[in-house]
């Protein structure tokens, strides 16, 4: 049922990608904002109730689904409920199309529009960066955005939904996510959750997309480079805040030989000017140009097939078993 079930929302997302603005994502948005506002107290032990609440009880309720349709209607209905689960929880479409223009665009030599997509995209400032670190950042978001809108989710789902758990796998990792970027932000009456609640949401996505990133950063690694990217992983990592991401930004820079990481460019709200590079280290390999992100498109779309293909094996080998 996995392979088939990933593949029917693979297949479904690229013909008919759902609107990044649609009545479920704006549903699902104002519930994370809800449950904060209800149960937020400030305190450690109530923040992670008020995490539960908010990522485990929709989960529950998924699973308690798929466990209906499975065995009360059969398993084609769980089929399709879990192929609608992930419809909305993975796919390329929820983010490439920042990708494209910007590509479009600096293929078309207008940096000024590129630069200005990419403020948009990624709400942050861009000042006047050269054409190399436009391709470098552009890399570097939409290599995190695969993992995130793709492997994480692919990784959790695969694993779950083999021990007969369903979706819920997609749920958690993509609830878990978007309650800690959520609770980070203000909302829009400018209010902010408590530092407690946002250090439960920090550390439970930190725990819940560790194994998930060395995943999708292994399967960069067999399908590119693997001594460079491997070497990438063990020594470069540590160039990148973010352990997680690091080690993904660092396993894509040695699989396919390109410079990451460097100055991050920096929030509207920041003082820091965003071409700003003191402190900032990078990996080894070959100055970021446009025509490296073919390269990036085919790596991830290896990567996916390999997975596609191990998931088939595994979901063979159980219904064998």
């Amino acid at each position: 049922m996995s392979f088939f079930a990933i593949l029917l929302a693979l297949v479904l997302e690229q013909a008919r990608p759902l609107n990044p603005v649609n009545w479920l994502y704006t549903t699902i948005a104002h519930w994370v904002a809800w449950v904060a506002r209800t149960f937020d107290a400030g305190v450690r032990h109530q923040a992670w109730i008020t995490w539960g609440i908010t990522v485990i009880g929709p989960a529950l309720l998924t699973m308690a689904v798929h466990w209906l349709l499975e065995f009360g209607l059969g398993w084609l209905f769980a089929v399709v409920w879990n192929v609608a689960l992930l419809y909305v929880t993975l796919g390329f479409r929820q983010f490439s199309h920042h990708f494209t223009a910007i590509r479009e665009a600096l293929e078309d030599g207008d940096e000024t529009k590129a630069r200005e997509l990419l403020a948009e995209w990624q709400q942050v400032q861009v000042g006047h960066i050269p054409r190399s670190e436009i391709v470098r950042h552009v890399i570097e978001y939409s290599m995190i955005a695969a993992h995130r809108h793709v492997f994480g989710v692919f990784f959790w789902y695969a694993i779950l939904s083999i021990i007969g758990l369903g979706p819920v796998g997609a749920v958690v990792y993509r609830l878990t996510e978007l309650a800690q970027r959520r609770w980070q932000e203000p909302t829009e009456d400018g209010s902010v959750v408590s530092e407690a609640l946002q250090s439960v949401a920090s550390r439970a996505w930190q725990a819940m997309d560790w194994l998930p990133s060395r995943m999708t950063a292994l399967g960069f690694a067999i399908v590119g480079s693997f001594e460079d990217a491997m070497d990438g992983w063990r020594n470069h990592a540590q160039n990148f805040p973010n352990d997680n991401d690091g080690v993904i930004l660092a396993a894509t820079a040695g699989a396919i030989n390109i410079r990451l990481g460097g100055a991050a460019l920096q929030a509207p709200s920041d003082e820091l000017e965003p071409n700003d590079t003191a402190g900032a280290s990078s990996t080894p390999g070959r100055t970021p140009e446009v025509a490296h992100f073919a390269q990036v498109v085919g790596l991830v779309w290896r990567t996916v097939i390999m997975w596609l293909v191990l998931v088939a094996l595994l979901t063979m080998a159980n219904l064998v078993g």
